[in-house]
């Protein structure tokens, strides 16, 4: 069912319902991964379209409007109808996401289902959303209620289209937000067929404005916007500061999810295999390009050595190749600026003395393709070490004891996501109490759900998305006083 050359249907902006222009006229190239060309050319969103676009928002947002008249049920009833759209087009979204982000067709099919379950979550959550009397002193009634904040800007990242704009639809919606986003540059394509999508399910116009664009214009005029009245950001923490910055302006609210450089602790009473497994899916899913990637991966050096030998077996057993290819496992990095800052960092590895055990080299003579890498004798001090890499470069570290792996693992500004594994119920209880990360995992990693909060300690970032929490980020509590009569 997979087509490596999905017809490409939707490349205009996506305002009020409509597919439009830009009012400059302009364009920019959205470009193949796997072959460094041209797929087409999309729509380019600046200020001026934002304008219009938070107008349509904002017009969608009046308190007569159909969307803020509809019932709550009903605004659920959409988001199950999009997802029954997407259901139907699943093949097609997910040759598209492959096409235009290079993740494995396989990968891209699961990244679809994860979509439309986070959509159906949320549209849960559409009836369910409520105030409570509060038992205040003297003769009052006093309730509160929860209204959705308003306009809200969103901005997502290009690793996870359509996962992460479907965290950031879902909550927003089941709201009552209307939602003006800007896509990744790099990643327009599926973003842009999902409006098509919202508009065949129903949503009202003006609820969904797609901004296909750069940050720097599109994004900047989104975040400093008056009538927007939150912005949603995931990304790197360089952009988010500046988007947090620009928000200041206009004080509307803010929330993050930025990077990561995650540690996953490998204690030595375990099986080394399985060991060894759980960290290689944690490492090079998405071909590294993951905020929660463990990177930082410490190994107790009773086990170390056997440790490095299957996790360097296991990444040149990875299948590197044309994302449609059979049985492909990674595909190519998302452009050639990620593509030549991780081979970078992996020059930078090898001259500050850690040991290149696997990978490091370009694959093929086309397209953003790297092999999967592992070094070894890695030590905190090295760049490798410290920095994001977003890429498939795995940093195996020795340590003595967990004390010692703890106080390394919390050694960083990052804390979005961190894992252990081991045998020992005092030491994964230990380390998930210590561990400055949003989400530990025990014997597992990246075992995100839409049931759970899902956010990061220090820069990694502002707020929770998923779970109860990922709704309160589009909420506003209004506290209602009545007077009673002083005899009942």
């Amino acid at each position: 069912m997979a087509n490596p050359n999905p017809e490409i249907k939707c490349t205009k902006i996506f305002i009020n319902n409509e597919f439009v222009n830009a009012v400059s006229g302009k364009t920019f190239p959205t470009i193949n991964p796997s072959t460094g060309k041209k797929i087409c050319d999309v729509a380019e969103a600046d200020k001026a379209d934002v304008d219009l676009a938070v107008k349509a928002a904002k017009a969608a947002f009046d308190r007569k409007s159909a969307w803020r008249q509809m019932d709550a049920s009903a605004r659920g009833k959409l988001l199950i109808k999009l997802t029954e759209l997407m259901e139907r087009d699943l093949h097609y979204l997910a040759s598209l996401e492959s096409l235009d982000n290079g993740k494995p067709y396989a990968s891209a099919v699961f990244d679809v289902h994860g979509s439309m379950n986070a959509l159906r979550y949320y549209a849960g959550w559409a009836d369910k959303i409520s105030g409570e009397t509060v038992p205040s002193d003297g003769p009052h009634l006093t309730y509160t209620r929860k209204e959705p904040v308003g306009v809200v800007g969103q901005i997502v990242p290009w690793n996870y289209p359509m996962l992460m704009l479907a965290w950031k639809w879902g909550p927003a919606l089941a709201a009552g937000c209307t939602i003006v986003m800007k896509p990744a540059e790099q990643t327009p394509l599926t973003a842009l067929y999902l409006c098509s999508l919202a508009k065949e399910a129903g949503f009202p116009a003006g609820v969904i404005n797609m901004l296909p664009g750069y940050g720097p214009t599109a994004g900047n005029a989104i975040s400093i916007h008056p009538d927007v009245r939150k912005v949603a950001f995931t990304g790197s923490v360089e952009v988010g500061k500046i988007i947090m910055a620009a928000a200041a302006s206009t004080l509307k609210k803010v929330s993050l999810e930025l990077g990561g450089k995650s540690p996953l602790v490998i204690c030595e009473d375990v099986d080394v295999d399985e060991a060894a497994q759980i960290a290689y899916a944690g490492v090079f899913e998405n071909m590294g390009q993951c905020c929660i990637a463990a990177t930082r991966t410490f190994v107790q050096e009773g086990i170390y050595d056997a440790f490095v030998k299957k996790a360097t077996e296991l990444a040149k057993s990875r299948k590197v190749g044309n994302p449609f290819g059979q049985g492909v496992q990674h595909g190519p990095q998302i452009d050639e600026t990620q593509f030549g800052k991780i081979l970078g960092y992996i020059e930078k590895g090898k001259k500050e003395g850690a040991s290149l055990e696997a990978g490091g080299i370009r694959v093929g003579a086309e397209g953003y393709f790297i092999e999967p890498t592992v070094f070894a004798n890695v030590t905190d001090e090295m760049t490798i070490a410290k920095e994001e890499i977003f890429g498939p470069v795995q940093s195996i570290i020795k340590f003595k004891t967990l004390d010692e792996a703890i106080e390394r693992a919390n050694a960083t500004t990052f804390g979005l996501a961190a894992g252990i594994v081991t045998k020992n119920l005092n030491n994964a209880l230990t380390f998930s109490n210590a561990v400055e990360a949003g989400s530990v995992w025990v014997n597992t990693y990246l075992a995100v759900t839409n049931q759970a909060p899902f956010g990061g300690y220090k820069q990694s970032g502002i707020g929770r998305e998923m779970g109860k929490e990922g709704i309160e980020l589009y909420l506003e509590t209004k506290t209602v006083c009545i007077k009673l009569p002083s005899k009942v």
